[in-house]
């Protein structure tokens, strides 16, 4: 270094010194973060389908592990659990389909009765309105909606183009998921050749932990989002709340979204139950849906949640949060796994002895590898 510059650097503190260093790299890693995730979202169409069939995979890796391991063939058992899973979600989406089929007539027929209740209230109770006012009101929303009229159909048009690209990612999801369950740990032993070969087995190692982590919370988040939905439906059937059925199978799907789905999709049968009920019933319901939250939050979480993934709530929250910023709902859906995956990914690539933090997690989650075979399953399929 010249004098002139190492005499200028003496007149700057070494901690000022320190933090510029940190500053500059950590500036770096936020350019590097920054370009990937715009990337990812460049290619969400790919991205989203891929992610959502790894998990999908990690549901039905089991079973067809099973089918294999009693002498059917890969390719055999792949096909049945997959059409049998398909038939499951076709029938019952059929079932709710059909159940809502049925039961909007009485809901249009309660909420009509509802709406001419609390005209005649606005009448003759303490607001006493009188029906030129009503029928100002109910024409100016009339012709607010006609003023709007092109901008609901282009909303009416960019849905049915959301539609299409929500047709291709399924078609992707399903034919990645095949090959996933196919031959993942063959594609996951390719992927990890770009790897150099010194550290080629820890990354094996990491990947079977991360898998593992991300199998757990699959099949946790599955059984909590059942509970959810069989307690709440349950409360809104004893009620008589109209449509109990298809407001429990949007919960069950609101429930994979960690603390706030079922909480947010509830509030819908809030909705429901106010316009059909009443305001009593309403409330009934809001407890309903605050005590089947804190039952998933104090008991289900830490015994079903807490065995398959240690992520700490505040992880979970930040994640959520940061997922809905960036992408909406698939970014809060698709946060939390992420984060069960990269938090056992990590901790393993970063450990002192990859055998014995592989040990660790295995006693903590259960085994990651299969002992009985000579190839490691790192796999994330």
């Amino acid at each position: 270094m010249p004098p002139a510059a190492d005499h200028a650097d003496n007149w700057v503190s070494p901690l000022v010194r320190a933090s510029a260093a940190w500053a500059w790299r950590l500036l770096l890693l936020l350019a590097a973060a920054y370009v990937l995730l715009e990337v990812l979202r460049l290619f969400g169409v790919v991205v989203v389908p891929v992610a959502l069939a790894l998990i999908l995979t990690a549901l039905a890796l089991p079973a067809v592990d099973f089918l294999d391991s009693h002498g059917a063939a890969r390719g055999g058992a792949v096909a049945f659990v997959l059409v049998f899973g398909l038939a499951v979600f076709g029938g019952i989406l059929a079932f709710v389909v059909n159940q809502f089929i049925e039961g909007a007539p009485q809901l249009v027929e309660q909420v009509t009765r509802s709406i001419e209740g609390t005209r005649d209230w606005l009448i003759n109770g303490p607001a006493e309105l009188s029906r030129d006012q009503l029928n100002k009101a109910v024409d100016t929303f009339t012709e607010a909606l006609r003023t709007h009229q092109a901008q609901l159909t282009s909303g009416a048009l960019s849905t049915a183009g959301t539609i299409v690209e929500i047709l291709a990612g399924a078609f992707l999801l399903l034919f990645a998921l095949i090959f996933f369950l196919l031959g993942g740990r063959s594609i996951w032993h390719f992927v990890t050749r770009v790897v150099p070969p010194e550290h080629r087995a820890r990354v094996h190692e990491a990947g079977a932990a991360g898998f593992h982590s991300l199998a757990g919370y699959a099949r946790a988040t599955s059984l909590v989002a059942f509970v959810d939905a069989v307690a709440i439906g349950s409360g809104l059937a004893i009620m008589g709340i109209p449509l109990a059925l298809p407001l429990a199978s949007l919960i069950f799907l609101g429930a994979f979204i960690p603390v706030v789905g079922a909480l947010v999709t509830g509030f819908l049968a809030v909705i429901v139950a106010l316009l059909a009920k009443g305001v009593i019933y309403a409330l009934i319901t809001f407890g309903v849906i605050v005590a089947v939250m804190q039952l998933e939050a104090h008991v289900l979480q830490p015994l079903v949640m807490g065995r398959a993934v240690s992520i700490h709530p505040l992880a979970v929250v930040l994640g959520l949060t940061a997922g809905g910023v960036l992408a909406g709902i698939i970014g809060a859906l698709l946060a939390v796994p992420a984060i069960a995956f990269f938090n056992s990914f990590v901790r393993v690539l970063a450990a002192d002895d990859p055998g014995a933090r592989t040990q660790e997690l295995d006693n903590e989650d259960g085994p990651l590898v299969d002992a009985g075979s000579d190839e490691p399953q790192p796999s994330p399929a």
